[in-house]
């Protein structure tokens, strides 16, 4: 294996007053929002993973994908209060030793149950600049936000790309399903629209 320099900067950490803890997890536990960026190579996931096993960190939840010859991912952690600072200073020599560019943030505080409804949002149809903005400003505009969100685009059978994505969705008190699909087809006319709801108030 090639030894690889140590990557410049340092792990970035935010830390909330100790002894405090988002909204549905325990009073003495720290929850971390750890994300990772490296060339991709086998066993990344178990080097990450190990270090957090071995400070009894619980991997809650992840998303992570190989992206044009790059690994990168976001992983939501679980770890008693008092070995955190610990499991951090050995994330830094991950970064130090080059393997992953890693960045930690404590979980932020947030209702369990927001006002509003949760949507499934599917989108087909012909690739083209600007469409990713196009339905994110249309989003924002009725003060939806977006909980989740993936994307493709392939070879269509005509020619050309089809683009795909998926999104889950937050809709606030008084927007309905039908305004944000009715909004995102007026701006976007060559794209298939599907609306599911997935939760409510």
């Amino acid at each position: 294996m090639t030894d690889r320099q140590p990557t410049a900067g340092p792990l970035r950490i935010f830390k909330e007053m100790k002894g405090t803890a988002p909204t549905g997890y325990s009073l003495g536990m720290a929850k971390l929002v750890i994300t990772v960026i490296g060339d991709d190579r086998a066993g990344l996931v178990d080097v990450l993973s190990g270090v957090i096993a071995e400070h009894g960190g619980n991997w809650d939840r992840s998303h992570m994908a190989e992206l044009a010859g790059k690994f990168a991912g976001i992983v939501l952690v679980a770890v008693d209060e008092d070995r955190a600072d610990s499991l951090v200073s050995d994330l830094e020599q991950l970064e130090a030793d080059g393997l992953l560019h890693i960045t930690a943030e404590r979980a932020a505080d947030r209702p369990i149950d927001e006002p509003g409804t949760r949507l499934q949002l599917r989108l087909v149809g012909q690739d083209h600049p600007g469409i990713i903005h196009e339905v994110s400003h249309v989003i924002a505009t009725l003060g939806a936000s977006i909980e989740e969100l993936e994307t493709e685009t392939t070879d269509a059978p005509m020619g050309g790309h089809l683009f795909r994505a998926e999104a889950l969705l937050h809709l606030p008190p008084g927007v309905s399903a039908d305004q944000l699909h009715d909004a995102i087809e007026a701006v976007a006319h060559d794209l298939m629209v599907d609306l599911d709801t997935v939760g409510g108030d």
